[in-house]
């Protein structure tokens, strides 16, 4: 064999073993449709999973309705058995993941034998449903239903209601509901499912009792993932370093607590006093919605709280100003969000009555102009929490500014603990 005839054989050869794995990686390429009640949670659920390629919202297996949503939520169609059901197409590549794992995905993070509804979303569109298209499919949820009406029936949970068929008709939902929960990032992920898993494992048990002395602040976060937890954490509470503790706890770790809101979404935000919840808040807000219904929980109807939310004032040589006038070396910081704001090193005496400053923490306030009571001001807010501090003014020693700062507003902390 000359060596043209070698090359060309190997090009063949090549492209032989090309064919097959290109074949190969398609025939793994698998889809089934799955609905668990409202998609735009399910559909970032999948998302989520190694192994998923596309999660795409959309309707099936309806008759004689429009597939749009307009139609679907029609009070006419709420119960119609012919309505469309809300479905998520999952796409997955079964070299990383199996079918197997995705209808066990299904089955643990919605509550099967709800009928035709999931918690507060009332309807058939709701329904919990697998549409298969084809007999593998078919036997494998059918055997994984079985499976878990064992455990749910253990735990005394009545009969599973997922309907198991093939699949007649899809159509994609409208784009604004494709990645929804991106487009939507201020909200809460519903968490229906019933607790009950396939392989449990054994959890640590959760000892409370810390939370039973004292105030504290409690996030409910999800076991599985949850876009709005994540938002939460990078945007408010990973950040927070307040004399009030945060702790984070799963809706089945409340042992111990006197809790009177729903837990079914997540993140929910409670605040608590002894154990017992005094109020809370329902889905992802941003630090500045934290920090007022912090200041709410910790301040309550104080000068501190009308300082903070209402630009109030102290009076003059206060009680907080004697405190604080005189401390040693040390940091002051935001009384709610526990970010240093200033520094001993820069205070002086101004005789005004209010503390004073030269200079705040770099980065920790900014600036608005105030041009109430007939005044051309400077106000000083906190960067980190977006409250109300004080003033600052060009009188300053040595024509430095004086920043005048309300002492109700802040805490203080040695040197040897700011760091």
């Amino acid at each position: 064999m000359n060596l043209k005839s070698k090359f060309n054989y190997s090009v063949l050869i090549l492209a032989f073993f090309s064919s097959l794995l290109i074949a190969n990686q398609t025939n793994h390429i698998q889809t089934i449709y799955l609905g668990s009640g409202c998609f735009w949670g399910a559909e970032k659920g999948y998302e989520s999973l190694n192994g998923v390629i596309d999660a795409e919202s959309g309707y099936a297996n309806g008759y004689g309705i429009n597939p749009d949503y307009r139609s679907i939520i029609q009070l006419k169609n709420k119960f119609n058995s012919d309505n469309f059901a809300e479905v998520v197409k999952v796409t997955f590549n079964s070299n990383f993941i199996s079918l197997e794992e995705i209808l066990i995905h299904f089955f643990e993070t919605h509550d099967p034998t709800q009928y035709n509804r999931q918690g507060n979303d009332i309807g058939t569109q709701y329904r919990s449903t697998i549409l298969f298209t084809n007999e593998d499919q078919k036997k494998l949820s059918e055997s994984l239903k079985d499976e878990f009406q064992i455990l749910l029936s253990e735990n005394g949970y009545g009969k599973i209601k997922t309907k198991i068929e093939p699949l007649e008709n899809f159509y994609l939902a409208e784009e604004y509901h494709q990645d929804y929960l991106k487009k939507n990032p201020n909200g809460y992920c519903p968490d229906l499912s019933t607790g009950i898993v396939f392989n449990k494992e054994e959890l640590p048990i959760i000892d409370n009792s810390q939370l039973q002395v004292g105030k504290h602040i409690l996030v409910l976060d999800s076991r599985n993932y949850c876009p709005y937890c994540e938002k939460l954490k990078l945007d408010v509470t990973d950040e927070y370093k307040g004399s009030i503790p945060i702790s984070y706890r799963t809706s089945d770790q409340l042992q111990g607590l006197e809790i009177n809101s729903p837990t079914w979404a997540t993140p929910s935000i409670l605040f608590l006093e002894n154990g017992i919840e005094v109020f809370a808040h329902q889905g992802y807000l941003d630090a500045k919605e934290f920090y007022k219904l912090l200041g709410k929980f910790k301040l309550g109807k104080t000068e501190a709280y009308n300082v903070a939310f209402n630009e109030g004032t102290d009076a003059r040589f206060c009680r907080e100003y004697q405190i604080f006038k005189n401390t040693p070396d040390g940091v002051f910081v935001d009384k709610l969000s526990g970010a240093p704001l200033f520094d001993t090193r820069d205070r002086f005496v101004s005789r005004s009555g209010w503390l004073s400053f030269t200079s705040p923490v770099e980065g920790s306030v900014y600036e608005l102009p105030d041009n109430r009571y007939g005044m051309r001001r400077t106000e000083i807010r906190s960067v980190s929490s977006d409250i109300h501090l004080g003033h600052v003014f060009d009188d300053g020693p040595n024509g430095m500014p004086r920043y005048c700062i309300n002492a109700t507003v802040l805490e203080f902390l040695p040197r040897s603990k700011s760091s």
